[in-house]
């Protein structure tokens, strides 16, 4: 048995708007020579489109390494996801089991996505079950979970007995091979813009994809690290899984991600993943990403209708002011703008919030999904007006 071992980070509510991209779903890549990506089905029963199936909701907007084929979800079963998220038609179907996946198919799908990220970080024993089932059938597991599957007798004897690869996400390399901060960070030409929130799950991730795709198309090199699971699944070719590294080596490996995207490949911006939020005491990550990555500028993602944190129902939600206070006392850098999670929102109640934030936090605020995504550029080319235009080149 192959056991693939990476690093890359999920939490139970409805999620629709801004926890996913709807312009932003698979694509088949245009190129001259053909690149065979695996045909994946992604496993999020109960979960699809709520928060603790924001790895399914991800892959299903976007996805460069997987070719998705459908997602399964009882619960929505004869659904189009697409839909279902934003009310935009894909071509990839929400099914009842992996029985009806399969069938569906004219050959056999080649990888099983575990798409749900609950705040246990676990497998459910039904899950256990279906999991053990692909990998009977011949296909290879990808997991973002906390418990390692090739770590798990039974998982991993099964998946040895049929020559199968078991990809967990979050499992570290070993500490012998992981990277101390040295500083090399403030030796990147790049401009280096992370994309921070007031909270867990709230669409940083989105915003960062949104906005390094906007970038590329106007010839602006961008290089998106990804910080957690789902961006490391979905193909970011630079990232580690941060709650998944001991903190002494947190900001080395970050750092070390950033450096090799800038020697690799030369770009004029790169954006680091947020994960979690600064105020928040459950995570420590959004402090390892400051001190990581060094950034010249935060663009800040809030949600206003979330009246909670998380799973936290005691824990009010900090202000789009006050997460700016700290991040700028905490890190010499500047928020540059903010952006809306508008879930709970209608239209005329983001108008008024952009307007209204606006002029409150004297900065330019705008929604990376409802709004154009030239309100995104003229974010960061008004804090940065000598960036480079020149000719449209591909996402990276």
């Amino acid at each position: 048995m192959k056991t693939e071992i990476q690093t890359v980070d999920t939490v139970r509510r409805p999620a629709r708007g801004a926890q996913a991209p709807s312009v932003f779903r698979y694509t088949p890549a245009q190129s001259s020579s053909i690149v065979q990506i695996p045909t994946a089905v992604v496993y999020c029963e109960g979960n699809f489109a709520r928060i603790d199936g924001k790895t399914a909701n991800g892959l299903v907007r976007h996805s460069e390494a997987y070719r998705i084929v459908s997602v399964i979800d009882s619960t929505h079963r004869g659904e189009n996801s697409g839909q279902v998220l934003d009310d935009v038609i894909n071509d990839i179907p929400i099914l009842e089991s992996l029985n009806t996946a399969i069938a569906r198919e004219t050959s056999m799908p080649e990888t099983f996505i575990y798409g749900m990220a609950p705040s246990t970080g676990r497998l459910s024993p039904a899950d256990r079950g279906v999991v053990l089932d692909a990998i009977a059938r011949g296909m290879d597991i990808v997991s973002g979970l906390h418990e390692y599957l090739s770590d798990d007798p039974e998982i991993a004897q099964a998946a040895s007995n049929r020559q199968v690869t078991i990809r967990d996400i979050r499992k570290p390399k070993l500490s012998k091979d992981m990277r101390l901060f040295d500083g090399s960070v403030t030796n990147v030409a790049a401009l280096r813009i992370a994309v921070l929130g007031t909270d867990c799950a709230i669409g940083k991730r989105t915003t960062a994809t949104v906005l390094a795709r906007a970038l590329n198309a106007k010839g602006i090199k961008t290089v998106l690290v990804g910080t957690g699971q789902t961006g490391l699944m979905q193909g970011a070719k630079y990232g580690v899984a941060m709650d998944a590294v001991p903190p002494q080596f947190c900001c080395g490996e970050l750092e070390g991600a950033i450096v090799a995207a800038s020697d690799t490949e030369q770009p004029d911006v790169i954006l680091i993943e947020g994960q979690g939020a600064l105020s928040h005491p459950a995570f420590c990550t959004s402090a390892f990403i400051l001190r990581g990555s060094q950034p010249d500028a935060v663009i800040l993602q809030h949600a206003p209708k979330r009246a909670h944190r998380c799973d936290f129902p005691n824990m009010p939600m900090p202000t789009p002011a006050s997460e700016i206070a700290l991040i700028e006392a905490f890190s010499d850098t500047k928020v540059i703008g903010v952006t809306l999670n508008h879930e709970g929102m209608s239209e005329a109640e983001i108008t008024h919030t952009i307007a209204a934030q606006s002029e409150k936090l004297g900065l330019p605020v705008t929604d990376a999904l409802s709004r154009p995504a030239a309100h995104l550029l003229a974010m960061v080319a008004a804090a940065y007006p000598g960036l480079q235009q020149g000719t449209p080149m591909a996402a990276i």
